[in-house]
C-alpha cells in the first residue's frame, strides 16, 4: 500500500481535473514538447496500479467505505484493504490495511458498525468493527469462505452463503484397514455429478451452497437452507428480520437446467417458501424499504446464447409481477430501492456503464454515466455503485486511470479518490479514439476504439495490433487497459471493437452470432475495422498483428485460417475444437443447449464448422499459443491440438504454458506482465521498420 496522500491533494485535484478539461490544447502541446523526456507506460508500472471497488454508503449518507486493491510486487498478488471517506470533513483514511486481505464491507442498519470478511487469522472469517471506537471482533468460526454477507434490518444477525460438503457416495466400497504408520496412495476420487469441475477449483468435491445466519455479536453460524441444491445470493432480508429471500433451482433436474431458477424465502427456523414459479431465471431479490415488494432480475427460458435480463417488481407473496424495464433493450442489474416507489439499477450502453433510476410507474432517469475501470488488464466494461440517503457512490475511471470513487448527491458529481496519480501522473499514455464503421459482409454498424502510440506522428503509418474481447457476449469500452496501453507504448496502434454478439447494443445485435461463433461474420467485423484504419492513413497494411483471449482466442485462431494478412498471431486460451471442448470443459452443460443446435454427435458438422481446427490446413501465420496449465474453461488440450496441428504443417509456432494458472492467466500481476510481454515479443520478432 502506498502512503496516504495528504488531504490538500484530494481537495485540489478536482480543480486540476477541471483545468485539464478547459485547456485540452495546452496539455496536448505540452505532451508533444515533452515527448523525449516524459516516460511511457512500462511493464513494471503494473505492480504500482491500484483500483477502487465495492463502494458502500453509510445509512446517513455521511461516509463511504470502499475496497482499495493494490498490487504487491513481493507476494505477486493483489491485496485488498478497506478505506473510508468522510463527506463532511473530507478526510480519507484507512480503516483496515495490512499484509492481509479485507473485503466485502457492509454497514449495519444503524451505521454504528461494519461487517467485513478477512483472512487476518488464516481462513476467511466474518468480523465486525465498531465505528466509534475502532474495536473489532471476530464473530465467525466457519470452514469455508462466506459470500453474500448482509445485515438483518434489526442489526441482530448477519446472513451469508457458504459451501457445505456432502457425504454422497455412489456405492459402498470395502477396503482393508491401513496398518499404523503405513504410507498408502491417496484415496480415489469419485465423480458423479454432471458438473464435476470448475475453472479455478478443478475437480469438485460433492458440496452445495447454503444460507447461514450468525449473531452479529458473534456465536455459532446456523444453516437455514436444506437439501442437495445450490442456494444463491445476493440475499435480502424481510423487513421484520425473520426471513431471508434468495434464488435457487430446487428441481431434481437442476444440473441440466442451468438457465432456470426461482425466488424463495427461508425463515429463521429453516422453513422454505417458494415465491415464484416461472420459466427462466428469477434472481437477485431485493426487498423494498416498506417490506411489501421485491425487485428482482428476470431472464426468459429461450435456449439462446444471450437474453436480456430485466428488472421486475413483485408483491412479497409472489403476486402482481411487473416488468419495469420492458422498454430497455439491454440487461440490467444491481438493484437498490431509493424509496418504495423508485429503484436504481445499472446497465452497459455502447461500452460504458451507467446508473439509472426508474419509478414503479415506468419513469426513467439516468443519474450517473461512465462507470468503469475495475478491470485492469483488458478494457472490459465494469463498475458498480451503492446508494443511501440521497448519496450515490460509484467506481469510475478514465482511459489513462483505473477506477476511483466518485459521489453524486443529485446536484453534482465529485471525484473523491485519486489512487494512481503518484504512479501514473507523470506517464504519457496513448490516446483512445472512437471509431464506427460498416461490416463489409452485410453493412452492420460496428463500434470500436483505437489507441494511438504515445507521441503519435500523423505523418507516419504504424504497425497495428487488433485485440479481440472474450465472451463473445461481453463488451469492451473506452476505459483503462494495462495490456493495450503497453502495446501502444511499444509503438503500435491498438484496435479493439465490440463486434456483433457484444453486449450493450441490444438483444438483436447480441444474437447476431447465434450458432455462428466463430464465423466469417465476426471475422468481417474485425477486418472491416482494420481496413477503415488503413484507409484513414494510420496503419501500415504490411504490419498487421492479431491477438485475443478466450472467445477472442477462438476468433484470432479462426481469422488466421481465413486470411494470411497478419504478420503474426497470439492465440490465448482458445477453443480449437468445439467437439472436444464442450465434452472436456467446465461450461459444456450450458454451452451445448444454448449455443449449439444439438449434441456434438448429432450436429457434428456444425460443431466442426465453428472450430478453428477445421481451417488449420490453411494457416500460414506464425502463431504463439498461451494458456494456463490448470484451465478448465478452455482446457490446455484445446491449445495442444492447435499446437500439434501447426507443427505438423511446419508453421512457426510456440506453445507457452502458464504454470498454476486457471483461465484467468492475468490474475496475478507477474502473469499479466508475462502475458503482455510475450505477446509484444512475438510481434516484435516479425515487425519491420515503419514506412513513411
Amino acid at each position: 500500500m502506498k502512503e496516504n496522500t495528504p488531504l490538500f491533494f484530494f481537495k485540489n485535484m478536482a480543480l486540476t481535473a477541471s483545468l485539464i478539461l478547459l485547456l485540452p490544447t495546452f496539455f496536448v502541446a505540452h505532451a508533444e514538447d515533452d515527448a523525449d523526456t516524459r516516460p511511457l507506460f512500462k511493464a513494471e508500472d503494473i505492480f504500482e496500479l491500484e483500483v477502487a471497488a465495492d463502494p458502500q454508503v453509510s445509512p446517513d449518507g455521511n461516509s463511504i467505505i470502499y475496497v482499495r486493491r493494490s498490487n504487491d510486487i513481493m507476494s505477486d498478488s493483489t491485496r485488498s484493504s478497506i478505506w473510508l471517506f468522510d463527506l463532511k470533513s473530507q478526510e480519507h483514511r484507512p480503516l483496515l490495511s495490512s499484509g492481509k486481505n479485507y473485503y466485502s464491507p457492509r454497514w449495519s442498519p444503524s451505521g454504528n458498525r461494519i461487517a467485513y470478511v478477512s483472512n487476518d487469522e488464516g481462513k476467511p472469517q466474518i468480523y465486525v468493527r465498531w465505528m466509534d471506537s475502532g474495536q473489532t471482533a471476530l464473530v465467525s468460526n466457519i470452514n469455508e469462505a462466506p459470500s453474500s454477507l448482509i445485515w438483518a434490518p434489526n442489526g441482530d444477525h448477519l446472513a451469508f452463503t457458504m459451501s457445505v460438503a456432502s457425504d454422497e457416495k455412489p456405492f459402498s466400497v470395502s477396503m482393508p484397514d491401513k496398518p499404523d504408520g503405513a504410507q498408502w496412495s491417496e484415496n480415489f476420487q469419485y465423480v458423479t455429478k454432471a458438473r464435476y469441475q470448475a475453472d479455478g477449483k478443478g475437480i469438485l468435491d460433492p458440496a452445495y451452497t447454503h444460507i447461514f445466519v450468525l449473531p452479529s455479536e458473534g456465536g455459532t453460524a446456523r444453516q437455514l437452507s436444506s437439501g442437495n441444491f445450490h442456494h444463491s445470493g445476493p440475499l435480502s432480508w424481510a423487513k421484520d428480520s425473520q426471513s431471508i429471500f434468495f434464488s435457487a433451482n430446487r428441481s431434481d433436474n437442476w444440473e441440466y437446467e442451468p438457465g432456470e431458477s426461482d425466488l424463495f424465502s427461508v425463515d429463521l427456523q429453516g422453513q422454505i417458501t417458494q415465491i415464484t414459479q416461472m420459466p427462466g431465471a428469477e434472481e437477485s431479490p431485493v426487498v423494498s424499504p416498506g417490506g411489501k415488494q421485491i425487485a428482482y432480475s428476470k431472464r426468459d427460458d429461450k435456449k439462446l446464447a444471450y437474453r436480456n435480463r430485466y428488472l421486475h417488481v413483485i408483491d412479497i407473496d409472489g403476486s402482481n409481477d411487473k416488468n419495469l424495464t420492458a422498454n430497455i433493450d439491454n440487461s440490467v442489474s444491481n438493484f437498490h430501492w431509493k424509496d418504495n416507489d423508485e429503484i436504481y439499477f445499472q446497465q452497459t450502453v455502447r461500452g460504458l456503464t451507467q446508473v439509472d433510476l426508474i419509478s414503479t410507474t415506468g419513469k426513467l432517469t439516468t443519474v450517473a454515466t461512465g462507470l468503469s475501470g475495475e478491470s485492469l488488464g483488458r478494457p472490459y466494461t465494469s463498475g458498480t455503485y451503492d446508494y443511501a440517503d440521497g448519496v450515490l457512490a460509484y467506481t469510475k475511471g478514465r482511459t489513462d486511470r483505473p477506477a476511483d470513487i466518485f459521489v453524486n448527491n443529485g446536484k453534482k458529481e465529485t471525484q473523491l479518490s485519486f489512487l494512481n496519480e503518484d504512479a501514473l501522473g507523470h506517464i504519457v499514455f496513448g490516446e483512445v479514439r472512437e471509431i464506427t464503421y460498416s461490416s463489409s459482409i452485410d453493412g452492420e454498424t460496428i463500434h470500436g476504439w483505437y489507441i494511438l502510440p504515445p507521441n503519435f506522428d500523423a505523418s507516419k503509418r504504424y504497425p497495428m495490433i487488433i485485440e479481440i474481447h472474450g465472451g463473445p457476449h461481453l463488451a469492451y469500452g473506452p476505459v483503462f487497459s494495462a495490456e493495450l496501453q503497453r502495446m501502444a507504448a511499444e509503438g503500435y496502434i491498438v484496435f479493439y471493437n465490440n463486434h456483433r454478439g457484444s453486449t450493450g447494443y441490444g438483444e438483436r445485435f447480441a444474437l447476431l452470432l447465434q450458432n455462428k461463433y466463430s464465423s466469417k461474420y465476426d471475422f468481417s467485423d474485425h477486418m472491416s475495422g482494420i481496413d477503415t484504419l488503413i484507409e484513414m492513413g494510420l496503419v501500415d497494411p504490411e504490419q498487421l498483428y492479431i491477438t485475443g483471449g478466450s472467445a477472442g482466442g477462438i476468433a484470432a485462431a479462426y481469422a488466421i485460417g481465413l486470411t494470411d494478412r497478419f504478420k503474426a498471431a497470439v492465440v490465448a486460451k482458445p477453443v480449437i475444437n468445439w467437439i472436444s471442448k464442450v465434452l472436456t470443459a467446465d461450461s459444456g452443460l450450458y454451452q451445448i443447449p444454448y449455443q449449439f443446435p444439438g449434441m456434438p454427435w448429432e450436429e457434428f458438422e456444425h460443431y466442426w464448422e465453428r472450430s478453428p481446427l477445421s481451417l488449420v490446413g490453411k494457416v500460414n501465420t506464425p502463431t504463439l499459443l498461451i494458456t494456463g496449465v490448470e484451465d478448465k474453461r478452455t482446457p490446455m488440450s484445446e491449445t495442444e491440438q492447435f499446437y500439434q496441428a501447426l507443427k505438423l504443417r511446419k508453421v512457426d509456432t510456440v506453445l507457452v504454458k502458464v504454470p498454476g494458472s486457471s483461465h484467468g492467466i492475468a490474475s496475478r500481476p507477474s502473469r499479466m506482465i508475462g502475458k503482455i510481454e510475450n505477446i509484444i515479443a512475438w510481434f516484435e520478432k516479425y515487425r519491420v521498420g515503419e514506412q513513411e
